[in-house]
């Protein structure tokens, strides 16, 4: 004997019915969680409290490694308030693109990479103003810095090595003084321009602190300009005041620097100037975001792709820090072109 069995379409229509349910939700295009594709760095006062100390910390020179910002700078922590030499840190700092929120912090190091470096530059006088530049021309990376001499005040120098590529101990040649600027007077401060092709610098050769520039020859590579017989610098007319101009720095077509003209906001301040068909802008005062009625110092420029301002590193010896002149870091939008000359 056959059984039939009546199908029960309800069963059916509510199981086909689910299933469907399912696999549509399945197939929903989930909500995007990044609501900040790019990164922001606030206009807030970071005080740098990893690297501080309670002596004076300025001059910070900048490199880049992944996420992490190695750093080297001038402090008399060593010798309790006497001497300059050069110390290593690091900067990190990260931006939650779901949140917005942006961390930051610092902390002193030993990496053995930068340690053989800062032995090879330190001297037992004032250390000042350290400056890297990777130079295309001959492959070294170069640290660029002014140390005090017994006869001629600060003088610039030089050492060099290949860059790291794993290298955890790098043969670091040097010290070399840079003789085709240095006179009797006080030279310091280095920066090259974008293309590589100027160097520019402060000297008080003609009483009062000026900054210089010093066109480079074509196609001689980096040491050998260095080592060359003295050349003429010019001032940079349109920057300079009768008073101190100081420190520059320069990243794309923007030149950061310290001055103490009057009109600022109180003993040295920050300014920038922007390189435009062939010239150099009249100063802009950065105004209180970065500057105070106490001094403001040797301002470096940080970038970083993922963000869409930029952020400025500097020294202040204003109240409520660590030490006496402590380590800032703050955003700052400059009107920064990638097509400079």
């Amino acid at each position: 004997m056959k059984i039939f069995y009546k199908p029960n379409y309800l069963f059916i229509f509510t199981a086909f019915s689910f299933f469907l349910m399912v696999y549509s939700s399945g197939c929903k295009k989930k909500d995007n969680p990044v609501k900040f594709p790019m990164g922001i760095f606030p206009d807030s006062l970071y005080n740098l409290s990893g690297l501080n100390s309670e002596y004076d910390d300025y001059n910070l020179n900048l490199y880049s490694v992944s996420g992490t910002h190695p750093v080297i700078f001038s402090s008399n922590r060593g010798s309790k308030g006497g001497q300059f030499d050069f110390v290593q840190g690091v900067i990190s700092f990260d931006f939650d693109k779901e949140t917005g929120n942006f961390v930051l912090s610092s902390d002193i190091t030993s990496d053995i990479y930068y340690a053989t470096i800062i032995n090879k530059a330190n001297t037992a006088l004032n250390d000042f103003g350290p400056y890297s530049y990777f130079s295309s021309s001959d492959g070294y990376e170069y640290m660029i810095y002014a140390s005090e001499t017994a006869d001629n005040g600060l003088d610039l120098f030089y050492v060099k090595n290949l860059p790291r590529f794993g290298n955890n101990a790098p043969n670091v040649t040097g010290p070399f003084p840079i003789t085709v600027i240095n006179t009797s007077f006080n030279d310091s401060y280095l920066t090259f321009d974008f293309n590589g092709d100027s160097i520019y610098f402060c000297s008080d050769r003609d009483g009062n602190y000026d900054i210089y520039v010093l066109k480079r020859n074509a196609g001689i590579v980096t040491d050998l300009f260095f080592s060359g017989a003295p050349e003429l610098a010019v001032k940079v007319d349109s920057i300079n005041s009768s008073f101190d101009d100081m420190a520059p720095y320069i990243y794309m077509n923007i030149m950061v620097f310290a001055s103490n003209r009057p009109g600022g906001l109180g003993g040295f301040d920050l300014y920038y100037s922007v390189y435009k068909n062939g010239k150099w802008s009249s100063p802009f005062n950065l105004g209180p975001s970065v500057n105070s009625s106490h001094n403001e110092f040797r301002p470096v420029i940080i970038y970083n792709k993922d963000f869409s301002n930029q952020a400025i590193l500097f020294s202040s010896d204003r109240p409520g820090g660590s030490g006496r002149y402590d380590l800032y870091f703050t955003g700052f939008n400059l009107p920064v072109s990638r097509v400079i000359y």
